[in-house]
């Protein structure tokens, strides 16, 4: 085996296989060498001499069998499974795939509004039984929306929203940061945000802080025409006191792409409301994620190959 610039660890993200994440390396990077490990001795030979290895996971053997590596670059955006101080004592970067998923999860939550908004459920269980019956709309136009976090994918989310005239609160753990909304708050001020918005947008990670953080009180908070989405992870909302929200008709409803617990069990309460939306946690699905991880990485490369070890993009340490 050749000694690779580039290791692609035997690791599928979103179903898609990891050749399709060499292929995308090798248009960015036609001068070096991007190997695919495929079974287990292939990553631990592979990895002695590669510059930069790139999947989700990397454990203690694989660190301890490279030699020469500078950089790993997970394919994930949270970096909370890897061990990244070891990594860092041993001299390696860590880097992330924050920014990824931007734009096709803002546009989850951008069509999520609208089906609500046009009430594309009804319509389409009306189509189902030819059944032409006219019935009210709402719009999204000149409403305002809380949205809790403001990374990459709640920035993302921010500039779409503006361009359908929605006024935006952002709530995150450093107000003072500022932020792309048209006002920014922190975690102290949820009630007061949730409380002005007709849609709260969870975009957030989890964390000690938001581990809950929708719970009965905030649901309290919002308004009884506010609709709830949540694209971060299913614990930062009480999933029991949501439910009690959506049976007293407190709020106007929910998309849910992630749930607590998770998978969904078929037999859980809100698998029954009309007016809650739910997917299978794949908002982040695009036949693109691969596109623009090869960019990060290649961007990164280049980065270390100039001398700017210092200045890579995504770098978690």
């Amino acid at each position: 085996m050749s000694d690779p610039d580039v290791l692609v660890l035997r690791q599928k993200v979103h179903g898609v296989s990891p050749e399709q994440y060499a292929d995308c390396l090798r248009d960015r990077l036609p001068d070096h060498d991007i190997a695919v490990a495929k079974t287990p001795s292939q990553e631990r030979e592979l990895i002695r001499h590669a510059r930069v290895a790139t999947g989700v996971h990397f454990d203690s053997e694989l660190l301890a069998a490279a030699e020469d590596l500078e950089m790993f670059a997970c394919a994930y955006a949270g970096t909370g499974h890897l061990d990244v101080d070891a990594i860092a004592d041993a001299g390696v970067a860590v880097t992330n795939a924050a920014g990824v998923h931007g734009p096709n999860i803002s546009e989850y939550v951008i069509g999520s509004l609208i089906a609500h908004e046009r009430r594309f459920r009804r319509a389409w269980e009306q189509q189902q039984r030819a059944h032409w019956q006219s019935y009210s709309a709402g719009e999204l136009y000149d409403s305002t929306a809380a949205v809790v976090g403001l990374g990459a994918i709640g920035s993302a989310l921010v500039e779409r929203l503006d361009a359908f005239g929605v006024d935006t609160i952002g709530v995150r753990y450093t107000p003072s940061k500022g932020g792309p909304t048209d006002e920014v708050v922190g975690f102290d001020s949820i009630h007061e945000a949730v409380a002005r918005s007709e849609y709260v947008i969870l975009a957030c990670p989890l964390t000690d802080t938001t581990r809950g953080l929708i719970d009965a009180d905030v649901l309290a908070s919002m308004q009884a025409n506010a609709l709830l989405v949540n694209i971060a992870r299913g614990p930062v909302v009480d999933t029991d006191a949501l439910v009690t929200a959506l049976r007293d008709d407190d709020i106007r409803g929910a998309t849910l792409d992630v749930t607590d617990p998770e998978p969904l069990p078929d037999d859980h309460p809100l698998w029954a409301f009309e007016n809650v939306q739910i997917t299978p946690h794949n908002s982040g699905k695009t036949p693109k994620y691969y596109a623009r991880l090869a960019d990060i990485l290649a961007t990164n490369l280049r980065r270390i190959e100039a001398g700017d070890a210092d200045e890579l993009e995504n770098q978690v340490v």
